[in-house]
């Protein structure tokens, strides 16, 4: 069956296309404000880059001491710990207290964007990959959500430049499903491309994460305390085989003797070139064995260590970026710009909504890594919890467009952002005190 041919298998009021985290924000606010939702996801579980892709520390979610990022992150977040699946310091110990950075560097709780060492601690949470699977499935069934994985976005369905359906790649070959409005949570603008909307395309670093087992993490801390020359030079090395990662490339996880490896990190790969995807995961691989070998023979603690899995989804941080009714420049987010149509936030910037529309499409929305930024401005940008946030204000906007029966991009923000509110969420309505004015521009 050809996919002109296809045939339409599902009906709803919204339609949200790719079942990563922003996703799944998306299609759970969206129903939770009343309306019917079909969320769509190529693999067999849900929670992309947090789960498949093993990203496994939330971050660039508090402005100093102010979280920012808050209604369905902070409801995750709630339930893994109450699974004992997730590890995060408290607000008396985010700071540079000595005993604080001993505790939870090795936790991935530092501030990254802080220039001196130590590096303090912030509000960051380390969580099981499993574990947001589990709770990403809760939350859509517990919504109403309905849910169909195994399904490869293919194209759009289209009534002149309004997007009414997405076309869908199955073992039962090519289905359509069809909504008043569709969301463009896919990562990689998968949705709005197809229908025709301006975007450029961007490439940064992908990676091949994985997990190591059997590792002795109090062993490993100790010989760092008692040797840092030494250690510091068997890290060096480490890293040298792996081509390319964080200074701490190994993490603790919640579960015992296992540690997290968010490396190696490859240049020069295209996330959206299925052969350029097949040589990072091939070469990421040939880094990930030699390092085992080299930390068996010569990192303490790590003697034993084996791979426990390699992340099934490939760490893809950038590819198509929409060029939408805004964008989001690299000046916006480091001068903490406001905007008068602000819907999320990150760590300290802000998202209006204008850089979640295409310009020459209706009926659609985008939310996630891939929205509307200079390539520069979403490096720094693209984190999980800032792209859960724009989810959740999608869903909330798709939800009040069909509510209200108009174009998405004529709902009343005002009223958007008093139910984002409503729902626990920090739309960014009111600017914290080291914002930049607003502007309309």
């Amino acid at each position: 069956m050809t996919a002109d041919a296809a045939p339409v298998v599902a009906e709803s009021d919204v339609v949200v296309v790719g079942g990563g985290s922003a996703g799944v924000a998306a299609a759970v606010s969206a129903a939770r404000n009343g309306v019917s939702v079909i969320l769509v996801e190529r693999y067999g579980c849900l929670g992309g880059m947090a789960s498949g892709g093993m990203v496994l520390v939330l971050d660039d979610m508090a402005n100093g001491r102010e979280v920012t990022v808050r209604g369905l992150c902070t409801e995750y977040i709630s339930r893994l710990d109450k699974l004992g699946l997730a590890k995060y310091p408290g607000p008396d110990e985010w700071g540079a207290d000595p005993v604080s950075v001993r505790r939870w560097t090795r936790w991935g709780a530092s501030d990254f964007h802080f220039s001196g060492t130590p590096k303090p601690i912030c509000y960051s949470v380390a969580f099981d990959p499993d574990g947001w699977k589990r709770v990403s499935l809760d939350l859509v069934r517990e919504a109403g959500v309905r849910l169909r994985l195994h399904s490869w976005s293919a194209g759009v369905v289209m009534e002149a430049t309004r997007v009414t359906g997405v076309r869908c790649l199955t073992k039962a070959g090519f289905q359509e499903l069809r909504g008043q409005v569709v969301i463009d949570t896919s990562g990689d603008l998968d949705v709005a491309a197809a229908a025709g909307a301006s975007f450029v395309h961007g490439r940064y670093l992908v990676t091949t994460v994985f997990r190591l087992g059997s590792v002795d993490v109090e062993a490993a801390e100790r010989h760092w305390d008692e040797q840092p020359r030494e250690a510091a030079m068997l890290n060096r090395r480490a890293k040298l085989i792996l081509g390319g990662a964080w200074e701490n490339w190994w993490l603790r996880t919640p579960l015992p003797g296992v540690v997290w490896c968010n490396c190696p990190h490859l240049s020069g790969y295209d996330g959206i070139d299925p052969e350029s995807q097949t040589a990072a995961e091939i070469a990421g691989r040939d880094r990930i064995y030699a390092l085992v070998d080299y930390a068996r023979s010569a990192l303490p603690g790590f003697e034993r260590c084996f791979v426990v899995d390699v992340a099934p989804q490939l760490g893809v941080r950038q590819t198509r970026l929409l060029q939408g009714e805004y964008v989001v420049t690299m000046a916006d987010i480091a001068s903490r710009r406001h905007f008068v149509d602000s819907v999320a936030r990150g760590r300290d910037y802000y998202t209006p909504y204008r850089a979640l529309l295409p310009r020459e499409v209706e009926g659609l929305l985008v939310a996630g890594r891939h929205y509307s930024a200079e390539p520069q401005a979403q490096r720094v940008s693209r984190e999980i919890p800032p792209c859960m946030s724009m989810g959740e204000a999608a869903g909330a906007a798709a939800a009040l467009a069909v509510e209200q029966n108009v174009a998405v991009r004529d709902i009343d923000v005002a009223v958007l952002r008093r139910r984002l509110r409503a729902q626990g969420h920090d739309p960014g309505d009111v600017p914290s005190a080291n914002a930049s004015p607003a502007s309309e521009d």
